[in-house]
């Protein structure tokens, strides 16, 4: 069995549902790039073998994260407990265009100190998977003081052959200066193996906007694999130099397009880990990022998922 592991950060999640003269009315979920990533490949490929590194606290809120990650079948062996620390939150706000907005409460998130948690048995077993991911949020979270030792992490799972994957997912708020999250994306590259940029987050850190730019500042890393994702207009992949760009079909019902990009990146990674090819893998992906879209949240419900994506996997 295939064995994933994700690097990052699970947050308690808030959305208005309805709105009052003097407050929203909220539903509360749980979510995160990388958690999303998890719970979407799972999802998808219930025989990869797929774990979270993160960490949380002792509340009320953290065990009922772990619990979820448990009904989702998401090893949680690698979620560590803070005593100190709790779960970051997070709100969603929707604009008429199903376009998002979030405020962020994180300053006191476990997650930031997972590195305290990860010592040489933990690298060890770690250093068993077959792939390794995280994000450009994972790397913000991560406390400053703390990130040497996670780059030595990445250094000793690349030795021992885990493929390490880079999704360049960029918030401006979450670094002390544009200069800094160019420094640790740059690191990341370096190091990775397989990357998946969006053009919109190079448009905001780098100024690029086109897929182009894109590639060429990507290029000079020595990537095995870029999958470079350009919105509804299309995807352009690059395997040892060799091209291929793929058209994208528009979704006309645009509900809410948190976690587009976290479901493609599951399910595309998982597709790629089992074998798949290029074509079939970002045609599922892209499909299973177009359903997601159509639904409120992060999470969409399990059952209509996996009635949708039983359906496109037999079609492949």
């Amino acid at each position: 069995m295939k064995n994933i592991f994700l690097f990052g950060e699970c947050m308690i999640e808030l959305m208005a549902t309805s709105k009052t003269e003097s407050a929203n009315i909220m539903q509360q979920s749980f979510a995160g790039d990388v958690f999303n990533t998890a719970v979407y490949l799972k999802r998808t490929f219930a025989d990869v073998h797929v774990n979270l590194v993160t960490a949380v606290g002792q509340d009320q809120f953290s065990l009922d994260m772990i619990k979820y990650f448990e009904r989702e079948n998401i090893g949680a062996d690698f979620v560590f407990k803070s005593a100190t620390k709790i779960p970051g939150l997070y709100s969603i706000q929707l604009d008429e265009q199903g376009e998002r907005s979030f405020t962020y409460w994180r300053e006191n998130s476990a997650a930031r100190q997972v590195m305290q948690h990860i010592d040489e048995a933990v690298t060890a077993q770690l250093s068993t998977g077959d792939m390794f991911f995280f994000s450009g949020i994972s790397l913000a979270v991560v406390e400053p003081e703390a990130r040497a030792q996670f780059w030595l992490l990445i250094d000793k799972l690349k030795t021992s052959g885990v493929q390490i994957v880079f999704d360049p997912n960029y918030r401006p708020r979450l670094w002390s200066s544009p200069e800094e999250a160019q420094e640790q994306f740059s690191l990341a590259l370096e190091k990775a193996d397989l990357s998946l940029p969006g053009v919109d987050d190079f448009e905001q850190l780098f100024g690029m906007t086109d897929v182009e730019d894109v590639y060429n500042y990507c290029k000079p890393f020595g990537l095995n694999e870029i999958v470079i994702k350009n919105g509804e207009q299309s995807i352009l992949v690059v395997i040892d130099g060799e091209r291929t760009e793929f058209a994208i079909t528009p979704v006309e019902n645009v509900v809410d397009t948190t976690s587009a990009g976290d479901s493609f990146n599951g399910v595309y990674l998982g597709a790629r880990i089992k074998g798949y090819s290029v074509n079939k893998a970002i045609s599922l992906a892209s499909k299973a990022a177009g359903f997601v879209i159509q639904h409120k949240g992060a999470i969409t419900p399990a059952e209509e998922f996996d009635s949708f994506i039983k359906a496109q996997l037999a079609l492949v």
